[in-house]
């Protein structure tokens, strides 16, 4: 990184711990100094009016971006009310230490997508169509994740789209392309709480083809789906989870998924190790504002592979299966109506060493890596924007796969703008 953009990542990372400590009141005295205080005879105002919410429940919004209220809808002969909202946004990502083939400094869009769904009667269906990109801590942006390659690397201008039968209130079957019921954050960035998915995401799968079944018994929902793990086209993985609705601010939530006999596929969005394993998640969410606040566990087995990869410091082939434990607090306050601040801390462990023939799914064989990132959000209407600064961290890497041209920095800072509409 060049020294102006090495100065505009640290400003912009400065300038963001500035507006977290102000907005959250960690400066109590200069705030009561600037604030009035009410008269004692002033009557309680009275309350606001709950704002208004939107009928869809997809795509998932883990906030603080909340969709339009009013979405466009109208009536298709012989298929009833159908609605049409979508997204678009650009970005600006700029980072030190960048991997080999990365840039320091990146400008693109970042979603630029229409939906079309039908959300009643027996048969309904949903429909994701467009471009996009996927920024992730600790990947090479420009060459895996930016929007003119990420369709090819991962799920094509279609990511997702599913036909579902709804034959009551309480059990339905979809089948298409599905998200994920592993992992708490979503795929694309205008779902999350966060601009850049995590560390724990990088080893989740995160859109599969296949078919679901949902059924809610009392308090809890539950799902189970035969797809094709981390999109490798291979039928062979079994996805469930099972949702507590304790009360109206808590719920708590068992995923779990594997492969059930071995795919012989490796690419970008489907690694050999990864699609050849098994993942469990238990994740706790409290949601009562103006707090959200999302911890979760997870633990993974990968399996190696003689065949597609080769450990870049014995140069011989891996010859054990990894696993990997980790967990990550997610949250986000909300602080008036057009602002919020999000934020992410989360760290995960790596089996093995880098000499014992351990397959790689991190930093190299045994490494570990935590994260930090905060993100605070103004949103208007259909019109936001946010600004991220992030850090990781990673000890115990192998020559070649961390961070800087040669992949041997232990570190890397980022800062990203991203902006637009969700209509």
């Amino acid at each position: 990184m060049n020294r102006s953009s090495s100065k505009l990542l640290r400003l912009g990372l400065s300038g963001i711990a500035v507006f977290a400590v102000w907005h959250c009141g960690l400066t109590p005295s200069l705030a009561q100094a600037q604030t009035p205080a009410a008269p004692p005879e002033a009557a309680p105002a009275a309350a606001a009016p709950a704002a208004p919410t939107s009928p869809l429940t997809a795509p998932s919004l883990a906030g603080p971006l909340t969709a339009n209220p009013t979405p466009i809808n109208f009536d298709a002969a012989g298929l009833g009310k159908v609605y049409v909202t979508g997204v678009g946004s650009g970005l600006g990502l700029f980072q030190s230490d960048e991997v080999f083939g990365d840039k320091a400094n990146n400008v693109d869009l970042s979603n630029g997508m229409v939906i079309v769904q039908k959300i009643d009667g027996l048969v309904q269906f949903y429909a994701q169509g467009g471009v996009y990109s996927l920024p992730a801590l600790g990947t090479n942006y420009h060459i895996t994740q930016r929007m003119s390659v990420a369709e090819n690397n991962f799920f094509s201008a279609f990511p997702e789209g599913y036909l579902k039968l709804v034959p009551t209130d309480t059990f339905s079957i979809e089948a298409g392309k599905l998200p994920s019921l592993i992992g708490d954050e979503y795929t694309f960035t205008f779902q999350n709480m966060n601009i850049e998915r995590g560390l724990l995401w990088n080893i989740e799968p995160a859109i599969s083809r296949g078919v679901q079944a949902n059924l809610t018994t009392g308090p809890v929902a539950w799902a189970a789906s035969v797809n094709d793990g981390f999109y490798s086209t291979r039928y062979n993985w079994i996805s469930g989870s099972a949702t507590w609705t304790i009360d109206s601010a808590d719920t708590l939530v068992l995923a779990a998924g594997g492969n059930f006999s071995k795919a012989n596929v490796n690419t970008i969005a489907a690694p050999f190790q990864l699609d050849n394993g098994d993942v469990v998640n238990l994740i706790y969410t409290y949601n009562a504002a103006p707090w959200t606040i999302s911890p979760y566990f997870q633990y993974t087995n990968n399996s190696h592979s003689s065949i597609y990869t080769t450990n870049p410091v014995t140069g011989k082939p891996f010859t054990k299966d990894a696993s990997t434990w980790g967990g990550a607090v997610l949250a986000n306050y909300s602080i008036n109506d057009n602002w919020n601040l999000a934020g992410r801390v989360e760290y995960v462990n790596s089996s093995g060493s880098s000499t014992d023939g351990t397959v790689n799914v991190l930093f190299g064989p045994g490494s570990s890596a935590w994260s930090v990132t905060v993100t605070p959000t103004w949103q208007s209407g259909i019109y936001f924007a946010r600004l991220e600064g992030s850090y990781v961290g990673a000890s115990s890497t192998s020559l070649g796969l961390a961070f800087g041209s040669a992949g041997k920095s232990t570190s890397q800072e980022r800062l990203v703008l991203e902006a637009g509409i969700l209509f």
